[in-house]
């Protein structure tokens, strides 16, 4: 059911305009300060994994691995996705909220 939460929270942050998509658009949103959030698929390659995850440590911006490819891309009402900024801090923490409890859910520290 939190996974569930989770991609129902990125379709309305996506219907909000507050999603940027794609490796182009969410490296800008980290450059300019915006990005709140950085989703990256569990799937990406391991070259852009460890890319966007430097690049965010460097902006102190939170970055998740979560999801596939095409499940973010579904979230969003588009083709696969690698990675996803979120641009509205409100919504980055209702997000990353709902992440944290889906990773101790499927860790067993859930309730």
């Amino acid at each position: 059911m939190t996974r569930n939460k989770v991609y129902g929270m990125l379709s309305i942050a996506a219907k909000a305009g507050r999603v940027k998509s794609g490796e182009l658009a969410a490296e800008e949103q980290i450059r300019a300060g915006k990005a709140k959030l950085v989703i990256i698929a569990e799937d990406a390659s391991g070259n852009t994994k460890d890319r966007f995850a430097s690049m965010c440590r460097g902006r102190r911006t939170e970055a998740y691995g979560y999801g596939t490819k095409e499940e973010l891309g579904r979230s969003i009402g588009k083709a696969e996705r690698s990675v996803l900024a979120v641009t509205d801090e409100g919504l980055a923490g209702a997000i990353l909220k709902n992440l944290k409890e889906a990773e101790a859910k499927a860790y067993g520290n859930g309730k």
